[in-house]
């Protein structure tokens, strides 16, 4: 399963490359740095995902106990951080021709700064618990918690003033993007998405060998 879904992930990063830099036009304000659109959204929305999938598998741990679902809140939890890691980068690089700077402390920024860092203290406390199953269960409810910040990223720039753009989708109301501009951000969040399946899955496996092996 693992074999056939990297080259399906290979075939989507390239097919998403190939149409971000040969197909999309340039955008007209911002020209060719727009391009970076097509792997900063992309990064966010699949982040988002991973996130919601810890949400998802630390409540089942919580009420079952059962490992397989600690596992894969681990695993997207990894696949979540190096997204959003990838988002705050893409970000800062894309900010800087528009706006003038890496980075300013508007609510959009800050409050994905702060959903990295409590992510990342979820990875660092399941890190320093050397009981297990202590472990699991506290980074359960941290990963419960620190859910409750991704309605406050995404909406963030329509409950306060930022210089951050609203949502290119996932917003409330009629699309405004240009239909080949949307493809090409589809395709390329495709290709993401499968990059996180990938992930999500080889890491789960080498997880539960290392419980096997360690049991």
């Amino acid at each position: 399963m693992i074999r056939p879904l990297g080259w399906l992930t290979a075939l989507g990063l390239v097919a998403g490359l190939v149409l971000a830099f040969g197909v999309a036009p340039r955008e007209e304000l911002q020209g060719n740095v727009q391009r970076i659109m097509y792997l900063h959204v992309p990064s966010v929305l699949v982040a988002y995902l991973a996130f919601a999938v810890v949400l998802v598998a630390s409540i089942a741990y919580l009420t079952r106990r059962g490992e397989a679902a600690d596992r894969l809140a681990q695993a997207s939890a990894e696949a979540g951080v190096l997204f959003t890691g990838i988002t705050i980068a893409s970000g800062a690089i894309w900010g800087k021709p528009t706006w003038g700077t890496w980075w300013t402390w508007d609510a959009r920024l800050t409050s994905v700064a702060i959903l990295f860092i409590m992510y990342l203290g979820y990875l660092l406390l399941r890190a320093m618990i050397e009981d297990r199953e202590r472990a699991a269960r506290y980074a359960a409810v941290l990963g419960i918690v620190a859910a409750l910040d991704i309605p406050l990223v995404h909406f963030s720039v329509y409950w306060w003033r930022t210089l951050h753009q609203p949502p290119s989708i996932l917003k409330p109301g009629p699309g405004t993007m240009p239909a080949v501009f949307l493809v090409v951000l589809l395709v390329n969040l495709a290709a993401f998405t499968l990059l996180y399946a990938w992930f999500v899955t080889k890491r789960v496996r080498l997880l539960r060998r290392e419980h096997e092996a360690f049991a």
